[in-house]
């Protein structure tokens, strides 16, 4: 029972030790930057969907703002005019994120991957092949 005791303030330190490597990682901090890269990205594109195509897309099917856009069925309205300006908004920011990923994979080069280096048993029997064809040609 002692010895259960004694554990217990390991373990809290283990992950608290566990917590801050975790926290340190550069992943944890590349996605970090990421989500308020991302969330800025995004008031972009609603931005551009809210303020410049859905204005344009209402003028072109008739000067009907979407927010107006509504079925009723029964008591209640369905805003579908919302609904596609949020199917736009996603299909932007969609083909925005593709953009970018596409740009930035293209501008990674690879670099060839070297061929990897023998293990020690594949320098051993290299060495022994190499004795062997020595040793036969000597006959």
């Amino acid at each position: 029972m002692a010895d259960e005791i004694k554990k217990e303030p390991d373990k809290k330190k283990s992950i608290i030790a566990e917590f801050k490597e975790f926290i340190s990682k550069g992943n944890v901090l590349d996605m970090a930057v990421g989500l308020i890269i991302g969330s800025a990205f995004t008031a972009i594109v609603n931005s551009l969907v809210n303020d410049i195509f859905t204005p344009l897309i209402g003028i072109i099917i008739g000067g009907i703002g979407f927010s107006e856009m509504t079925i009723s069925v029964g008591t209640a309205n369905l805003a579908i005019g919302l609904f596609i300006q949020a199917v736009i908004n996603f299909l932007l920011t969609a083909a925005c994120v593709f953009a970018v990923v596409k740009t930035i994979n293209k501008f990674r080069r690879k670099k060839p991957a070297a061929p990897p280096k023998p293990s020690k048993e594949e320098l051993l029997l290299t060495e022994i092949r190499d004795l062997l064809k020595e040793q036969n040609s000597k006959k």
